[in-house]
């Protein structure tokens, strides 16, 4: 690391103010930074001081998501290898010539074999991303002549988890385009952005290229149409659709989750083998990535339980009031948490420090009405069973309101208390 840091420091005039590759100065930093500490630290006493910089909280994310990427490339895998064994055939592109003739690896279920397939699809998508959305970065810091931040690190760690295996890159690199920058950029970069840029990038791909990122055979890498008995819808829109969530359940629509065999769907909806977005499907990794996220204080724990009070409230009561002719209506709480993205939309998209509340009590209220609006959006409209992406960027519109009410009611408060 010694020489490595000797070179750059060799390299540094030529990137200052007056060097021959002072414009790409943003870059080279970028590349510094990452590597090691930065060297502009406050000196003065006006400055508070803390140990936690962006590098640093940026990195402690990513190292949450770990459970959630693992999962995301054995799921891949493995509900792939389901349908395959089902009778369908696993579809003719580079991943499967990969796996299966170049590495001489025959599909199995097995933890490896499934991973490896997996990680064929998510690496991809995973490095369209970096290079698209760093592209952005770095021109937008060029031009500005601001260095490059390590808001995108989290940013792109993030989309991957959030789309389907089989979506295709050029789509993946239009949409992490548009969230960096329609997200992001025009407000002024990461710390100015209102809209949280995964869900932006989540968001624009779901309107503009539906039959993508929607239906059947999209979220399984292999050909489930050769099959009667396999479908790769997710278990949240047959849910909705009033049908069954497994190819073995014995009754169909609410029957399906509520009864025979109920628990044994429900743990494996919480696992997460069932079909879905790759990230998305395992609330078990979500609720690892929970517990590093409070314990280091980096994500909110007021707005996770916000989120959870909130989805409690808003499905008990649509229980008790839900109409015969929409089966989602009678969906409980408990199946709510563990089907779709609300694990992962409540674990890392609604706590992102910048597009969310600040104050205490306004993280709470910020939580809350995501929870209700997202099974509103859920349970109402069956045509799109999943409504936490729409109600996260909804709520990141009011989060600054409600934090202006939380701060002039404590104004007042205080102003009441010393008013003697």
């Amino acid at each position: 690391m010694k020489i490595l840091r000797k070179f750059q420091e060799m390299q540094r005039p030529l990137f200052e103010k007056g060097g021959k590759l002072e414009r790409f100065y943003p870059l080279f930093e970028a590349g510094d930074t990452f590597l090691f500490t930065p060297e502009t630290v406050t000196k003065t006493t006006a400055h508070v001081r803390d140990g936690l910089d962006l590098k640093r909280m940026m990195s402690i994310v990513v190292i949450a998501l770990i459970p959630c990427i693992f999962m995301a490339m054995f799921n891949t895998g493995y509900q792939a290898n389901i349908a395959i064994m089902h009778g369908a055939e696993p579809l003719s592109n580079w991943q499967t010539m990969v796996y299966h003739n170049w590495l001489g690896l025959a599909f199995s279920t097995n933890l490896f074999a499934c991973t490896l397939f997996g990680a064929l699809y998510l690496l991809p998508i995973y490095i369209v991303c970096v290079a698209s959305g760093g592209i952005m970065e770095v021109i937008f810091a060029m031009v500005r002549k601001h260095d490059v931040n390590e808001g995108f690190f989290v940013t792109s760690a993030l989309i991957p988890l959030t789309l389907p295996a089989t979506q295709p890159l050029w789509q993946v690199a239009v949409g992490t385009i548009f969230g960096v920058v329609i997200g992001k950029e025009i407000y002024g970069g990461t710390g100015m952005n209102w809209l949280n840029p995964a869900l932006t990038t989540r968001a624009f791909l779901f309107f503009a290229y539906p039959a993508q990122i929607s239906g059947d055979k999209v979220w399984i890498a292999a050909n489930t149409a050769a099959s009667d008995g396999v479908s790769g819808a997710t278990w949240l829109s047959r849910a909705a659709h009033g049908l069954s969530v497994s190819p073995d359940a014995p009754a169909s629509g609410l029957a399906a989750i509520t009864q025979g065999g109920a628990w044994h769907r429900w743990w494996e909806a919480f696992i997460g083998i069932i079909p879905g977005s790759m990230g998305e499907t395992s609330t078990l990794a979500c609720l690892i990535g929970a517990a590093i996220l409070i314990i280091t204080q980096v994500g909110s724990w007021r707005t996770m339980l916000g989120c959870v009070v909130g989805s409690f409230c808003m499905s008990t009561l649509l229980n008790l009031v839900g109409p015969a002719s929409n089966p989602f209506y009678d969906v409980p709480f408990y199946w709510h948490w563990v089907l779709g993205s609300f694990a992962f939309a409540v674990v890392f998209m609604a706590t992102d420090p910048v597009s969310s509340a600040f104050t205490d009590w306004g993280k709470l209220i910020y939580g809350f009405m995501i929870g209700v609006m997202g099974i509103i959006i859920r349970v109402i409209n069956p045509a799109y069973p999943e409504g936490w992406m729409l109600a996260i960027l909804f709520m990141n519109i009011f989060a600054p309101l409600i934090d202006h009410f939380i701060v002039q009611a404590n104004i007042k408060r205080r102003m009441a208390r010393y008013a003697a």
